[in-house]
This record gives structure tokens, C-alpha cells and sequence, in this order.
């Protein structure tokens, strides 16, 4: 697992710097950085389940958002026939940009899942285990 995070800080600190030219840098900026920190402190062997917890719900909430926005996911894949999101890194239509957002925070939800179960096995285990 201390590989496991210390390789998605580095990537999810890379993906906030690459937010640097997008339209909205001071949203998606620290979104990536949150879970960054939360991965930094994992590999520390810290681990924050509240943390996780908050950023799943705000990131699921968004996510929902995501879906429905009027150039969101649905409309990626009912109007414009899943086309290729990945095909140029800019994102010259509104729908691709929007999508790659829904994905990011699939990604965000994913690793804190990843954590918060991790974590909570971790205090089974330690609670558990005989002195």
C-alpha cells in the first residue's frame, strides 16, 4: 500500500499542476491536491477515514453533478455517441471537457475507497491482534 499511495500522490499532484491552463484551475487544483495529501499521509502510514469520507461524498455529489450538467456524461453519450474524450489533450468541445471531470473524480472516489477500507481493516487488525 506505501507504494500504492506514494505512486497516486505523485500523479494526482501532476494531474493539479495540469490544471494550471484549465478554465477553472482554483476548483480542480485543490480537488486533486486533497486526495494527493490524503495519499501522502497513508503512505506515512496516517490515515484520516473522516477525510476520506468527506471527500467521497463531495466528490460523488459533483460527480452526480457531472452527470447531468447539460454537456455532462449523458450528454456525451446520447448526443454525441461516446466520442473519443482522450483523442487531443485539448479539450476544444464542452462535453469532452466535462466527461474527463466526471472520470477524474471516478479516479478521486476510487483511491479514498481504497484508503478508507484500508484503513478500517488496518484498526480491525490492530484492535485484534494479541498484545
Amino acid at each position: 500500500m506505501k507504494l500504492f499511495n506514494i505512486f497516486f500522490c505523485f500523479v494526482f499532484i501532476l494531474f493539479a499542476a495540469l490544471q494550471y491552463n484549465d478554465p477553472d484551475p482554483y476548483l480542480w487544483m485543490p480537488i486533486y491536491l486533497y486526495t494527493a495529501v490524503l495519499c501522502w499521509l497513508a503512505f506515512r502510514n496516517h490515515f484520516y477515514p473522516k477525510a476520506y469520507i468527506a471527500g467521497i461524498v463531495v466528490y460523488a455529489a459533483y460527480a452526480v453533478y457531472k452527470i447531468f450538467d447539460a454537456n455532462g456524461l449523458i450528454d456525451w453519450m446520447t448526443k454525441h455517441g461516446a466520442q473519443n474524450i482522450a483523442e487531443t489533450m485539448k479539450a476544444e468541445k464542452p462535453w469532452i471537457e466535462e466527461t474527463r471531470e466526471f472520470f477524474g473524480l471516478v479516479i478521486l472516489i476510487v483511491m479514498l475507497l481504497i484508503n478508507f477500507f484500508y484503513a478500517k481493516r488496518k484498526k480491525h487488525q490492530v484492535a485484534n491482534s494479541p498484545l
